[in-house]
Parts: structure tokens; C-alpha cells; sequence
């Protein structure tokens, strides 16, 4: 756990707006009108969405006893960030649009479109063996496996976690060339921060860079993120909420090996709704970036009722909650699945949805966006609150995004 540093205490904030004033500002916003009443119908439809935000998670605070989150909504262009609690309970510090939160997981579709960006740069084909750009592990069993199927979860079984002995890079390499496949490349899927971590790492290497340097310097001001770090500058801490775990202790995330990779980025609620926007409208992107978010949406192997692609994982919509949840239930997380390849890949040819969890001890995240609908939804937590419970309250307001006037 993180050490936490003595904070001098704010002074006390001016009453919060009434839950009717929010509405009406959260109208203005996602109405898209800078000045001037909006249209009586585009000022209900948006009071209709703010108030299913409302509904879906102001009961989240309570009942896992969140100190803060962060909700941001997209529909047709227009976006709207609603804020709830505590960044910090210590000094009472509110959650604002740019709070930064641990996104844990949700990382991993940053690591997708940067391999995406630089396949499309030229820079690494995903049929690569990990071992053309890292050559520390030419030679070992995972020469034989391609970068697909590193950022598929599907190189034959690498597990959710390194061991506990794994704690830097020698003991890294020397664990990835011992490691041995316990089924045939392509054929099961197990989720594994190693397999995505070292996806992540190759592509930095076919791009000539550090990972960390390359997301932050190149791919995030890219997609016009503002809030977004991997490595929180010292300047930007105040923003950075503290994350409650067991105990209820203020907790923050711990180093680790391939830690950025797979579970590294802290973002806020403006940041993440941007990188939404960018996938459901990836044509304002420079051609590259855009062909790199395009390529997240491709689906490479079918597993049970859902499609893995990089990064984001996808069901045709409409999908049930019942669905959507049992496509995040335990075993998809910490049990192989077997996995049919899809060839050719998969371009989805109807309404899909995509969508990524996170957690980290203390935070947790959920992005799910439809592009045919053009809705999208990012929610951060400063608790890990049940992913059933975080795909509830995003199913419902997706539906009311859906279909509100």
C-alpha cells in the first residue's frame, strides 16, 4: 500500500447545487447549447438521462459504501460528467470531472490501440512471435506464440498474475522462458495481465520506445487527453483520489512488473468519455490512430456468447443484463475457456457493444460504448465495487441513452 503524505486541509466548499439545478445544467450540457434555453424536448430528454445516472448509481455510494465516482455519459456528440462523493475522505475532498482514478484493467485497451497504432505504422504484423522484438525470449515456448494471441488471453494458458517471487525484470525474463503451455496456442482463452503485459511490451519495443514514455508523450496527447498518466506528476497529485480497500484504509496501487501495460493508467471521467467519443467516431483521428482504434474493433476469437478482440470485448446489442453479466462472472476471469478463432476476423457487421472493466484494490472502472447508437458511459470508482453491481447500473442507463428522444 502506498504511504499516504500529509495533506493540509481545504477549506470548506460552498453548498452543493440542489439535485434540481444539477439537472437542468446536465441539460445544457448533453443539448450541446452554449447559451440560450434549450429545445423543450432536448432539455427533457436530457433531464431523462441525468436523472437514470441518478437512479443507477447514487444507491452504489450507499450500499458498498464508495466514497466517490465519476459517471460520464455520451450521446450524439454531446457529454455530460456527473460527480458523487469523495476523492478523499480524509480531507473531504470532492470528486470533479477531473479527479484522477486507478482504471486498472481498462488500461488494457490503451495497450490495444497503441500495438493497433503501431501495426499500422508498419512496425509489427500481429502474426509476430513476441521473440522478433524482444529477444531475451527467442528460443522459449513463447517464440511460438503470436502477438495475437499474447493480446487475445490466448497463448495456451499464462496466468491472471505472475507469481509472487516475480517482482522485476530478470525474474520476469527468467519466468517467461520457463514458462510452458498447458494447451495448444489459440485453442482457450485465460485472462492474464503477463500475456497482455508482454503484448504491450513488444509493441513499445517495435515502436523503439518505453511503454510509459510512449503513452504518455505520443498516444494519449494523440487522442487529446488532458488528465491522463501513467506516472502522476508530482504537480498533479492533488488530483489523484485515494482509493479505500479492506479496512477501509486509503490505498493506492503498488508497482509491478508489466504494471503499466496492464493495469498502469489513471485517468478521469473527461479523459475517458474523449476516448469513448474517439472510438464511436474514430474518423476525426489522423489516419493512423484512426485505422489503430478501428483495428480494437475487430473480434478474433469467439468465446462462449462473447467476441475478444484487442482490448475490448464485444456482444451484439441489444444484449441482456443477464448476458453482459455472465460474460464478467469469475470464470471468465480466473478459468480457461476454450476459444474458436475467428477466420477471417471479425468486423462487426450489426449494432455491437464493447466494453472493459478494471480494479485494483481500491478503485474500479467500466467503459462500454455502442458505435451503431452512438452511446457510450465510463464509470470510476474509489472502491472495487461488484462488477455485477458496476454492469447494472451502466446496462440501465445505456438503455434509457438508447432510447430517450
Amino acid at each position: 500500500m502506498a504511504a499516504r503524505p500529509h495533506h493540509r486541509h481545504e477549506p470548506r466548499r460552498k453548498r452543493a447545487l440542489s439535485a434540481r439545478r444539477k439537472l437542468t445544467l446536465v441539460a445544457l450540457v448533453l443539448s450541446g447549447l452554449s447559451s440560450g434555453p434549450p429545445p423543450a424536448a432536448a432539455e427533457a430528454s436530457s433531464a431523462q438521462i441525468a436523472e437514470a445516472v441518478e437512479r443507477a448509481y447514487r444507491p452504489l455510494l450507499k450500499e458498498y459504501d464508495v466514497p466517490g465516482l465519476a459517471v460520464a455519459v455520451t450521446r450524439d456528440g454531446q457529454s455530460a460528467v456527473f460527480t458523487f462523493g469523495l476523492a478523499d475522505r480524509e480531507v473531504q475532498r470532492p470528486v470533479t470531472r477531473d479527479t484522477l482514478f486507478e482504471i486498472g484493467s481498462v488500461s488494457k485497451t490503451f495497450t490495444a490501440t497503441l500495438a493497433a497504432y503501431a501495426r499500422a505504422l508498419g512496425r509489427l504484423s500481429l502474426e509476430d512471435a513476441p521473440g522478433r522484438f524482444l529477444p531475451s525470449l527467442r528460443g522459449s515456448a513463447l517464440d511460438r506464440v503470436s502477438l495475437l494471441e499474447l493480446g487475445t488471453y490466448t497463448a495456451g494458458g499464462l496466468p491472471l498474475q505472475f507469481p509472487d517471487g516475480v517482482a522485476e525484470e530478470a525474474a520476469m525474463i527468467a519466468w517467461f522462458r520457463d514458462w510452458q503451455p498447458s494447451a495448444p496456442p489459440g485453442t482457450q482463452r485465460r485472462y492474464s495481465n503477463p500475456s497482455l503485459g508482454l503484448f504491450g511490451a513488444a509493441a513499445a519495443a517495435a515502436l523503439g520506445g518505453n511503454f510509459t514514455d510512449l503513452m504518455e508523450t505520443r498516444l494519449f496527447p494523440k487522442l487529446g487527453f488532458r488528465n491522463t498518466f501513467i506516472r502522476i506528476p508530482e504537480a498533479e497529485m492533488d488530483r489523484y483520489a485515494w482509493g479505500y480497500g479492506k479496512g477501509d484504509r486509503p490505498i493506492r496501487v503498488n508497482p509491478g512488473v508489466l504494471d503499466a501495460e496492464a493495469y498502469g493508467v489513471k485517468s478521469s471521467a473527461a479523459d475517458m468519455i474523449r476516448f469513448v467519443e474517439a472510438n464511436l467516431d474514430p474518423g476525426r483521428l489522423d489516419p493512423p490512430l484512426r485505422q489503430a482504434v478501428e483495428g480494437t474493433h475487430v473480434g478474433y476469437f469467439r468465446v462462449g456468447a462473447m467476441v475478444q478482440g484487442l482490448g475490448w470485448e464485444q456482444y451484439p446489442y441489444p444484449v441482456s443484463l443477464e448476458r453482459l453479466q455472465a460474460g464478467h462472472a469469475p470464470a471468465m476471469t480466473l478459468e480457461a475457456q476454450p476459444a474458436a478463432r475467428l477466420d477471417p476476423p471479425q468486423v462487426p457487421s450489426g449494432p455491437t457493444l464493447f466494453n472493459k472493466t478494471g480494479s485494483t484494490n481500491g478503485f474500479g472502472a467500466y467503459v462500454a460504448f455502442v458505435p451503431d447508437k452512438r452511446i457510450g458511459l465510463v464509470m470510476l470508482a474509489n472502491r472495487a465495487v461488484p462488477i455485477p453491481a458496476r454492469i447494472a447500473a451502466a446496462h440501465a442507463v445505456l438503455e434509457v441513452l438508447a432510447e430517450a428522444p
